[in-house]
């Protein structure tokens, strides 16, 4: 067992790759503790303030053809959108183990910012792997019930964590070990 990954024996053999949202994640979000502490690779994209769809999964794919081993995705935000996007349309299914969806927003709400646009309708279509969708309550960018219905039309299983926003850097989650554990709970799932 490595080192980096005593705490999450799941872990072990697997890349977990980072999927950040729309203007990537600050220095407070989970995710950037995660990368520095463990490890963990940040998938990068061109454009983080006007995302485009086919963009974002061509990036993925290149990652995930560049990753000798099978990934782990670690989704937050509009990275979960881009989860269930490219698993509608890649080829690559084999080389993801298994997907942590947090916070996904609903981005046919009519609030949502033209720079989201692209990213309508949300595709629906059930994961070809397994997946952990993690939710909160008060989340602003995604009402409870629609959160539940995404998390059902993937085939994920839905985590309400309780009323912890947007579930980012200003939801005071720290390093989130609670986040690993959840990791590590869909990762034991991967076949």
């Amino acid at each position: 067992m490595s080192d980096k990954h005593k705490a999450n024996p799941e872990l072990d053999g697997l890349a977990v790759l980072l999927l950040p949202g729309w203007l990537n994640s600050g220095p407070e979000h989970w995710q950037s503790r995660w990368e520095a502490l463990h490890g963990h690779r940040r998938v990068e994209q061109a454009d983080w303030e006007w995302p485009r769809r086919g963009d974002w999964m061509a990036r993925l794919d290149d990652v995930l053809l560049q990753t000798p081993q099978r990934a782990l995705l670690v989704a937050h935000s509009l990275g979960c959108q881009l989860v269930a996007s490219w698993a509608a349309h890649s080829a690559l299914h084999d080389r993801v183990a298994a997907a942590l969806l947090v916070a996904p927003p609903d981005t046919e709400r009519d609030d949502m910012p033209p720079n989201l646009f692209n990213w309508r309708p949300i595709v629906r279509r059930a994961l070809p792997f397994p997946s952990l969708a993690v939710v909160s309550s008060d989340d602003p960018y995604c009402a409870p019930a629609r959160a539940q219905r995404m998390a059902a039309d993937w085939g994920s299983e839905r985590v309400d964590i309780g009323a912890r926003g947007h579930i980012n850097g200003e939801s005071g989650l720290g390093d989130w070990p609670e986040g690993l554990a959840l990791l590590g709970r869909v990762a034991g799932r991967a076949g």
